[in-house]
């Protein structure tokens, strides 16, 4: 959303993510409780939260809600979701056999005392807002944004409710032939917009040092007396080379629909993480690469907080994606609203 501002041209803005934390885990608990706890209670979300929020409730500037409440510098989530699953859970199990009018507010009660409350009003910039009224003032559209996958379970050219345990909200996204999502990725970067992407991290590819490809079993370059010895290494040391890339290695050579939904079928493609891409490079050897700006703080990786991400990956391990509309090419555009 602030990437979107200044592509909009408006002022840099820093809004608060807590603000958007602690709507979600209201609302999610209430419906975690009306499923009697048949729902994903936990840290993380989908990307259509923070429109859900927008919408719903507002926001507001991370000066105004920065969410440290408890004793750290940074966030640290385990200990606040442990003790809201407590409540939620306790609740679901019902000793009384009828829900209280109380639960509702000690739950509220926890989650203010570890982010801090929502404001009615507040000052920023010598004016008195609402987080309504601020959001308003923004001039940013929650419904100019889509969510795109591509998986062969449903129709293309049709919405679904992604299922994985994060999509809380049961929220949809357009389902496009994996050729389309990545001509929809090139052209929001070359037009000048931002990608939300939400894909699996875990891969042993993705690694810890600023670079994420999809490696063959044994790269290309070992031969003879090395091949061997990859060959003898133990998964777990195999697991550890690629996770400490410091350069290109072989990868596979080609991505097809059939792997990616076999992937996600037998649960090799999970949902970890959402990044943000806003750049196309190529290394040496002429690979193409994503620019992300991951979230694991500027000290991740030898990028300073960012990763390259080459094309094969993204194509094989891309859950789903949010654009802006107008960054959909057109023709792709005029398939999705014929239906």
């Amino acid at each position: 959303m602030e990437s979107e501002l200044l592509r909009m041209g408006k002022e840099t803005h820093d809004l608060s993510e807590m603000f958007v934390v602690s709507k979600t885990y209201t609302d999610k608990a209430d419906r975690y409780v009306r499923l009697d706890g048949f729902l994903n209670f936990a840290q993380g979300g989908g990307f259509d939260d923070y429109l859900y929020v927008i919408r719903k409730y507002g926001i507001v500037p991370d000066e105004v809600m920065p969410g440290l409440n408890y004793g750290e510098d940074q966030h640290r989530h385990g200990e606040l979701t442990a003790v809201l699953k407590g409540i939620v859970d306790a609740v679901v199990k019902n000793p009384n056999r009828k829900l209280s009018t109380a639960w509702k507010n000690a739950f509220q009660g926890a989650l203010d005392a570890y982010l801090g409350e929502i404001p009615e009003t507040f000052e920023y910039k010598g004016v008195t807002y609402t987080p309504h009224t601020f959001a308003a003032s923004l001039g940013f559209n929650p419904d100019d944004y889509v969510n795109i996958t591509s998986y062969t379970h449903h129709p293309f050219y049709t919405q679904f409710a992604l299922e994985i345990p994060d999509n809380w909200l049961w929220g949809t996204s357009w389902n496009i032939p994996m050729e389309e999502m990545m001509a929809v990725i090139d052209n929001a970067i070359m037009e000048g917009y931002t990608v939300l992407w939400a894909s699996d991290v875990s891969e042993q590819g993705f690694g810890r040092n600023g670079i994420a490809m999809y490696p063959t079993t044994v790269p290309e370059e070992m031969v003879g007396s090395d091949q061997a010895r990859w060959l003898e290494m133990s998964a777990t040391e195999r697991n550890n080379m690629f996770r400490n890339l410091k350069a290109p290695v072989a990868e596979i050579k080609e991505v097809t629909q059939e792997m990616r939904q076999e992937a996600y079928d037998n649960k090799q493609t999970t949902d970890d993480h959402g990044m943000q891409i806003y750049g196309i490079a190529k290394d040496q050897n002429g690979t193409k690469y994503y620019m992300v700006k991951n979230s694991w703080g500027d000290e991740a990786g030898n990028y300073k907080g960012f990763w390259y991400v080459t094309e094969t990956f993204v194509q094989y391990k891309t859950m789903d994606i949010q654009v802006h509309k107008q960054a959909i090419p057109g023709d792709i555009l005029r398939k999705m609203d014929t239906k």
